[in-house]
Parts: structure tokens; sequence; C-alpha cells
């Protein structure tokens, strides 16, 4: 058993070597990304909900 664990961990470690990691750069940029999309989504769903909302309320009266 203790030896099928070490080959598991092993190969984990091999494989982890061939993984091409972003750099620091790239991160950075997809991070930006991700950060101007999620606000940019959340002020359109904001305004989406504040119209919805008006139309309703003015059905409503």
């Amino acid at each position: 058993m203790a030896a099928k664990v070490g080959g598991f961990l092993r190969e984990c470690v091999a494989e982890l070597k061939k993984v091409v990691w972003p750099s620091r750069d790239d991160v950075t940029a997809s991070v930006k990304v991700v950060i101007i999309s999620t606000i940019i989504i959340a002020v359109l769903l904001g305004v989406l909900d504040a119209g919805f909302t008006a139309a309703f309320r003015a059905v409503m009266r």
C-alpha cells in the first residue's frame, strides 16, 4: 500500500514538472480582465434590476 502511495506521489510530482505555468504578467493581465468584466456585468445587472423594478412598480400602480 505504501509503495502505491509513494509511486502515485512521484507520478504527481513528475506531471507537475511538465506543466507550463503562466508568467506573473499573464496572471496579472487575466486577473485585471476578470475584475473589469465582473464590475461591468454587476453594473449592467444593477441597471437592469432597477429598470425592471421601476417598470413593475409602474404596472402595479
